[in-house]
């Protein structure tokens, strides 16, 4: 925009200067001024062996020596600012800059062998922090931020926009996040592999195109990939052109994924997996799912192995959210179900409820697996969970297929709608496969006017709702499911696409391999 606007002065100058000359006998200015000098892009080297910071930095043989150096650099368009490739580099990076589109900035590393590792001090609240940027791109970086005890805040990379307006065109691409000990209180600050951040007490500031992507977090605690953002609807400044795709999240206890202060968020093709059971007993978490946003689609991601003492299901759609979709995504082996659906009732003054929320095409295996009583004693874990004003939601067309639980003290729930300081009003279950190997049952309490229509019971269910087009037997869910594979593991996986993350092999609900079983389940 800078190099724009010069160029647009020039002009004017020029022309300026020309329309003057005219008063001339010889039709000639008289005087030719120079254009004003287009600083050409800087590329800046960090050497952690063989740097100095006393060297320009502009080259690989005149490279600087530490983070602190690189950090006091406001990075130009087009600028690129390369860590050495093989090395530890230890200490913070704080980035900053603003490019253009034709001249994007480029953070990453040069030379031979392992990608950069960016190591935090003990003390360290984050190894990476990129502020106040626009046209920035961040990749290839190894990103380790362990302190001796841990930290509550604590977080691997950090995307900040404060008091600065728009950040615009940001990319988090291919990072290694790993070993970050922040706290695994919630109420504590938390921790995180990644944590996005806008806000400001005297600039309104928020994100225009963010995109995080290929990233691999793993043994961050609490969380992974989590916002900190404008919530309040009196003050709503929501973050636009979200996008969070194809990332890993392993060995994380807390929430996976979480955009909050968002309109238009798209989460798509992540897994995450192999969840430690190590928050304390008070905690509640989840996989994947928005709060205070409008419009998230989350689709096509897997979530497994979720152990939180409370909630743990692989999705959400939580509180303060209009028109969230959750579609043609996998869940199993949770210690709480599918889907949770909720609001809380008392939260009037900054929230609008949840409203408007549709859960189609997804599939779940093995789900409700908890092995120990939640914070209220009970042992609760349905496969679908609806709890407080929750209006207008959709769920339709979905596979819940529930196998036999691990213990007899296990819930057998497959829906529940219940209280959250209020209950659900118009929720409407169409077209879904209910598969229980054990009897199970339909909770649905107080809430009001839902509606079931054409689903498949297929086991046996205490309280099953009233369905005048329901179905209680399937020919070709026992032949192409439960006949082949009892579990449902491999003959459902059938209905879906292979993935590698890091090497991790999983899968992806096939979008027109599901729609065309349903159509087959209906004819």
């Amino acid at each position: 925009m800078k190099i724009k606007t010069t160029c647009l002065l020039w002009a004017i100058w020029a022309s300026f200067l020309t329309a003057c000359g005219s008063n001339n006998e010889s039709g000639d200015s008289g005087v030719t001024p120079e254009p004003p000098l287009v600083k050409d892009p800087v590329t800046y080297y960090i050497d952690a062996d063989r740097g100095n910071d006393n060297s320009a930095g502009t080259s690989a043989e005149q490279a600087w020596r530490t983070l602190s150096k690189a950090s006091t650099v406001t990075l130009q368009p087009g600028d690129r600012l390369l860590l050495r490739r093989g090395q530890t580099h230890t200490g913070e990076l704080d980035i900053k800059g603003t490019g253009t589109e034709s001249k994007p900035i480029l953070v990453t590393g040069y030379g031979t062998g392992a990608n950069p590792v960016v190591k935090g001090y003990d003390y360290s609240d984050w190894a990476v922090r990129v502020k106040n940027s626009s046209w920035l791109t961040l990749r290839g970086l190894e990103v380790v931020n362990t302190g001796k005890e841990a930290k509550a805040g604590r977080t691997g990379v950090k995307v900040e926009c404060m008091d600065h307006g728009i950040s615009a065109h940001l990319t988090i691409d291919s990072l290694f996040i790993h070993d970050v000990n922040g706290s695994l209180v919630k109420e504590q600050g938390g921790g995180s592999g990644i944590l996005i951040q806008n806000g400001g007490q005297t600039v309104a500031s928020r994100f225009d195109g963010l995109t995080i992507s290929n990233c691999h977090v793993l043994r961050c605690q609490r969380n992974g990939i989590i916002w900190t953002a404008y919530y309040d609807r009196h003050n709503w400044l929501p973050n636009l052109n979200v996008v969070v795709r194809d990332n890993l999240i392993e060995q994380v206890p807390g929430d996976g994924i979480v955009p909050i202060g968002c309109d238009g968020a798209l989460v798509e093709y992540n897994v995450m997996r192999d969840c430690p059971a190590t928050l304390p007993a008070s905690e509640a978490a989840a996989g994947i799912w928005p709060w205070s946003c409008d419009n998230t689609v989350i689709q096509f991601n897997e979530v497994s192995g979720h152990k939180a003492p409370w909630d743990s299901q692989g999705y959400d759609c939580d509180y303060n959210c209009r028109n969230t979709v959750i579609q043609y995504n996998y869940s199993h082996d949770n210690y709480g179900g599918m889907v949770l659906i909720c609001d809380s009732g008392n939260e009037r003054y900054y929230s609008i409820g949840n409203d408007g929320s549709i859960v189609r095409y997804n599939i779940s295996i093995g789900d409700g697996v908890r092995p120990v009583p939640t914070r209220t004693g009970q042992m609760f874990s349905p496969s679908i969970h609806i709890a407080g004003r929750v209006t207008n939601t959709t769920v339709a067309n979905n596979i819940i297929h529930a196998n036999a639980k691990p213990t007899a003290s296990c819930d057998r729930t497959m829906i529940c709608s219940d209280s959250w300081d209020g209950y659900a009003d118009n929720t409407q279950f169409t077209d879904n496969i209910f598969y229980s190997a054990e009897e199970s049952r339909f909770q649905m309490t107080k809430s009001t006017r839902n509606t079931f229509q054409h689903n498949w019971y297929l086991g046996k269910y205490e309280d099953q709702p009233a369905d005048g087009a329901g179905q209680t037997s399937s020919r070709c869910y026992e032949e192409r499911i439960t006949g082949t594979d009892a579990q449902g593991y491999t003959a459902l996986e059938a209905l879906m696409t292979p993935t590698l993350h890091y090497g991790v092999e999983g899968h992806t609900v096939d979008k027109e391999k599901i729609e065309q079983f349903f159509r087959t389940m209906n004819k």
